[in-house]
């Protein structure tokens, strides 16, 4: 009865998605080289506003993605539970990423919030498929973006991981790894001071793919609006009362 059930939602929201989608929106989606075969050309808003209306949906989410629509995979990082996403499902969507836009979308706005993130960043950083790969690091920078509690030492170790993948010349691959780093390095000044020696001395390399993550990564940093929010983030904050001191504080735009 369920899963009769879930085949009727999954019908109905591929039908709602194809109503909502437009060939100019397919075509803005090969000027961006998403490569999606089968695509109804919705944007990512529409689709956010879709997931509110469904709500958290477990089994919705595995049949969605399994559907193999573009649409219908972005769908699944509103409707899963990323509390109870399992290190085996996390790894078997991420084998199945086939453009940068579902990889980016899914660390964004689901992995990131899994209790697996960080062994998957470990594990996916030396992984050899060029979205897997990419993941690893796309996941690391929605962590950095979007948990504001978590300390800096993590982030600080992962310099090491960026090190280390910043000489593959795959483009998704050296342009997440650029994302990391700048993202790491805007959190703190602690981590601002790491990251830049990290992205210098890539810049310095002998090596093509780390001098453009290096080069990249000291842009940006070096940027006067980053060095502002970096000073923000560390300055101490003044006293507010028990309730609002509790209210959450963890989202922040990309």
């Amino acid at each position: 009865m369920a899963t009769a059930a879930t085949d009727a939602k999954v019908v109905d929201a591929l039908a709602w998605l194809e109503r909502h989608g437009s060939r100019r929106n397919r075509d803005a989606m090969a000027r961006y080289a998403i490569v999606a075969p089968r695509a109804f050309g919705v944007p990512v808003g529409v689709i956010r506003d879709l997931g509110k209306r469904l709500g958290q949906d477990r089994d919705l989410a595995a049949a969605l993605w399994d559907s193999g629509w573009y649409e219908a995979r972005m769908l699944t990082a509103f409707v899963d539970d990323p509390a109870r996403l399992t290190a085996a499902q996390m790894d078997r969507r991420a084998r199945e990423f086939d453009n940068w836009a579902v990889c980016d979308h899914l660390c964004f706005h689901l992995f990131d919030r899994s209790p697996h993130a960080w062994r998957k960043i470990e594990e996916w950083s030396t992984r050899r498929e060029e979205f897997v790969k990419r993941a690893a690091f796309a996941l690391l920078a929605s962590v950095a973006l979007h948990d504001r509690a978590a300390p800096d030492a993590p982030f600080k170790k992962s310099l090491r991981l960026i090190a280390r993948a910043a000489a593959d010349e795959r483009n998704f691959v050296k342009k997440g790894v650029s994302w990391a780093l700048r993202s790491v390095g805007e959190r703190s000044v602690l981590l601002y001071e790491a990251a830049l020696v990290t992205a210098r001395r890539l810049a310095a390399s002998a090596d093509a793919s780390e001098r453009w993550v290096g080069n990249d990564a000291v842009r940006q940093l070096g940027s006067a609006a980053v060095k502002r929010r970096v000073a923000a983030r560390s300055a101490p904050r003044p006293a507010r009362g028990p309730a609002k001191r509790s209210a959450a504080t963890r989202k922040q735009d990309r």
